[in-house]
């Protein structure tokens, strides 16, 4: 698991961390993650492909969402949790634009990790608590290593599994149930 390079870590701390780094505050505690592999990097690039059509622009699909990758959520006025994940999705009656400023505090119903050797304790350990605590109401995490995508539904504060696809499953999954999304393609 990665180790928090500062505690008692403030909004201003973020701006200390390299250009090539992802700087993120959870539980007042400061990481820095290097940015993502290509392996990585091509599994968010798709997932988002598979979902904007559809969930953001309305083809072949419902619309109704903003779809982002990589956007700066503060979770808490003391900015105390401020993370990034790999792609964020809000229906547009919750946020019905995307925010002037480079960060919002409007939490996500949709959260996608993709995650690596060095970010699964992380996403799953410190990342996780933090969206349930503030409301997510759905989470995937992406293994592009094991082939692998969890579904979680966020109940009663707490997450439950709600499906488990792997390798070259097709996936009709909350909340972007309306289109089948082939998991082949992820680990292109």
């Amino acid at each position: 698991m990665l180790t928090p390079i500062k505690t008692n870590a403030n909004y201003e701390d973020l701006y200390t961390i390299p250009e090539n780094m992802i700087g993120e505050i959870i539980d007042g505690e400061l990481y820095a993650m290097p940015r993502p592999s290509y392996r990585h990097s091509n599994a968010a690039s798709i997932i988002g492909w598979q979902i904007i059509g559809p969930y953001r622009f309305g083809i072949g699909g419902p619309g109704g969402w903003i779809i982002l990758d990589e956007p700066e959520i503060k979770f808490s006025e003391s900015k105390s949790d401020t993370v990034v994940p790999d792609l964020a999705g809000w229906k547009k009656e919750r946020m019905p634009e995307l925010p002037k400023k480079n960060w919002t505090s409007i939490a996500p119903d949709w959260i996608c990790e993709v995650l690596s050797p060095k970010t699964n304790k992380h996403d799953r350990k410190k990342k996780m608590p933090i969206y349930a605590k503030f409301g997510v109401s759905f989470l995937w995490l992406v293994n592009p290593i094991e082939k692998t995508l969890e579904i979680f539904k966020l109940a009663s504060g707490k997450w439950s599994l709600l499906d488990f696809f792997s390798d070259d499953d097709k996936a009709c999954a909350e909340p972007f149930h309306d289109i089948e999304i082939e998991l082949k393609n992820f680990w292109a």
